[in-house]
């Protein structure tokens, strides 16, 4: 079994729905997806402006949110990539949304090429390329404050509340909870990768433990990956609009 198996509540997709969600509320199935699809590509053209809201943490136009319909099957990568090119015929241009949503699923592909290529080493502490990860520091405490949104971090604890209310983060937030619990709280990153495993909506097996490996070091850059997440929340939520939706 993987590390972390046996922690926390039901998953993810037993919630009743958190009215703060940034997720769409259009359920699950492709019936859903390719609604979802057609008013982000075609109706609102939000492929237009997603390179400058990419990174926002509010509401469910701020990314795609295509992610959990792309984690079970009802929505493929080709269909997006051809809603993309519709996009781009009626708009007469490739712009800088529609490239780093292609970016986005190219990311995705090299996940998944990546776990297989490793095979077993994808889930392992070690490096794939002989980093030796700075040393975990196992206190069960402190992870269980990290799971519970508790860890003194607004920043944190609030992409932590919104993960546990909905089963969905975005991806700066991730970004963020995944670097504090490594290099903040010295904590093993495959407890995180798990712990997201088991509650995320949108659970990726290759994406979720290809970025928790990117961040602890241990993939294949081998650069330190520690986010200073202070700076982060000024830059990302520089008025509190996030950190107060969730730790109310």
């Amino acid at each position: 079994a993987r590390p972390g198996r046996g922690f926390g509540p039901p998953a993810a997709s037993v919630r009743p729905r958190d009215a703060r969600s940034a997720l769409p509320a259009l359920g699950g199935g492709e019936t859903a997806a390719l609604t979802r699809l057609h008013d982000y590509a075609v109706d609102r053209r939000l492929i237009a402006r997603y390179n400058d809201t990419r990174n926002e943490m509010l509401g469910e136009a701020f990314s795609t949110k295509f992610s959990p319909w792309l984690a079970n099957g009802s929505l493929s990568a080709r269909q997006i990539w051809a809603a993309i090119d519709g996009y781009e015929a009626v708009a007469g241009r490739n712009g800088k949304g529609s490239q780093q949503l292609r970016m986005e699923l190219v990311w995705r592909d090299y996940f998944r090429l990546l776990a297989r290529r490793a095979g077993a080493d994808f889930f392992r502490l070690a490096g794939l390329r002989g980093q030796l990860p700075k040393a975990p520091n196992p206190d069960r405490a402190a992870f269980d404050r990290w799971t519970q949104g508790r860890t003194g971090n607004a920043f944190v604890d609030a992409n932590m509340r919104e993960l546990a209310a909905t089963g969905f983060m975005s991806n700066r937030g991730r970004q963020n909870a995944a670097s504090y619990l490594i290099h903040d709280l010295h904590q093993d990153w495959r407890w995180g990768a798990a712990w997201f495993e088991h509650q995320l909506i949108d659970h990726d097996p290759a994406s979720n433990w290809g970025n928790w490996k990117y961040i602890a070091g241990t993939g294949t850059d081998v650069r330190d990956t520690a986010f200073d997440v202070a700076q982060q929340a000024k830059r990302y939520d520089p008025k509190g609009s996030y950190v107060r939706t969730w730790m109310r």
